[in-house]
């Protein structure tokens, strides 16, 4: 089938989307239709704000459609017309089959794990946070059960000790265009083989993350502390409370000081360098934001903090 006769429905909203979607254009894909997210007001003016992929759409005259109810018949009657053969989602939210099910090529989802590991709303944040050594994307037919469909194609990428999850997001974003991409050509040249997901032992899960999951724990290790704040960094942002403010945190470093203070306890050595005890070791905190200031490094942190006991406090 040439590409031009293989019509495409395009879901997606954020940033992440864009890149398969341009990727698909710029591939002479025949992009019928382009769902994503209703405007919505932002900031203090509250002006309407468009989402990332209405945005790339725009510049490119793409059909967008933006349905804020997914059964509308209205919007069915619209997809309907469309004639699609195949629909490709990107970081959109949860189908009805009604939607899912509709072209004669199905619909393939596109999701930033290596399936079946880390199903969920949160697998790039989950994945650091466990300390994974690789992660990857996969692109896979949907279903009803969420992120169990059948697997179509897996890339993976490997996860460095200082990866954060914005560095992981970023080479995902691209890797997964690219898989995206691969997929659509072999759908079209009838060159897809189908793998059932079996999970083997424990399924390692990747639900969505809340302000109050993201609070540190110094009583866990250095080196849990250190993953969980690098899957957090730098959306949504681990957490800690110094004197009774908000502190986010976004990196830390390890280091060989030995500090008589309890756990969770914070130390400013020389002025210069802002340390915490943990379960096993002393944490240096390098990267941060306190509460009602921009982020900034420790130290130009520090040159302008006070407070009343300036060595040891919570």
């Amino acid at each position: 089938m040439d590409k031009k006769k293989l019509k495409v429905v395009f879901m997606g909203t954020p940033e992440f989307a864009v890149a398969s979607l341009k990727a698909l254009v710029e591939n002479d894909f025949n992009i019928v239709g382009v769902i994503t997210a209703p405007d919505k007001p932002k900031g203090r003016g509250k002006q309407l704000g468009i989402s990332a992929v209405k945005e790339y759409a725009l510049t490119q005259n793409l059909n967008i459609l933006q349905p804020s109810n997914l059964k509308d018949p209205v919007f069915l009657n619209e997809l309907k017309a469309l004639d699609t053969q195949v629909q490709i989602i990107v970081a959109f939210r949860m189908l009805p089959e009604v939607v899912w099910n509709m072209p004669p090529m199905g619909s393939f989802n596109l999701h930033g794990s290596l399936l079946p590991d880390y199903r969920g709303a949160a697998p790039i944040n989950w994945a650091i946070i466990n300390g994974e050594k690789k992660t990857g994307v996969t692109t896979f037919q949907l279903k009803h059960e969420i992120d169990t469909g059948n697997i179509l194609f897996q890339a993976e990428e490997p996860i460095s000790q200082e990866d954060t999850v914005g560095d992981v997001y970023i080479r995902l974003m691209q890797k997964g265009a690219a898989l995206v991409v691969e997929t659509a050509k072999a759908l079209l040249n009838g060159e897809i083989s189908l793998k059932p997901q079996n999970i083997v032992g424990q399924p390692k899960h990747a639900p969505k993350i809340y302000k109050e999951d993201c609070e540190i724990n110094w009583n866990n290790s250095s080196s849990d502390i250190h993953n969980f704040i690098r899957g957090l960094s730098p959306y949504p942002a681990a957490w800690t409370k110094i004197i009774k403010k908000t502190l986010k945190v976004f990196s830390v470093e390890k280091t060989e000081y030995e500090l008589a203070i309890p756990i969770g306890h914070f130390h400013i050595r020389e002025k210069k360098e802002l340390l915490i005890k943990t379960a096993d070791s002393v944490l240096k905190i390098k990267d941060l934001q306190f509460e009602g200031k921009r982020r900034m490094a420790a130290d130009d942190f520090l040159r302008g903090f006070q407070v009343d006991n300036p060595n040891d406090f919570e």
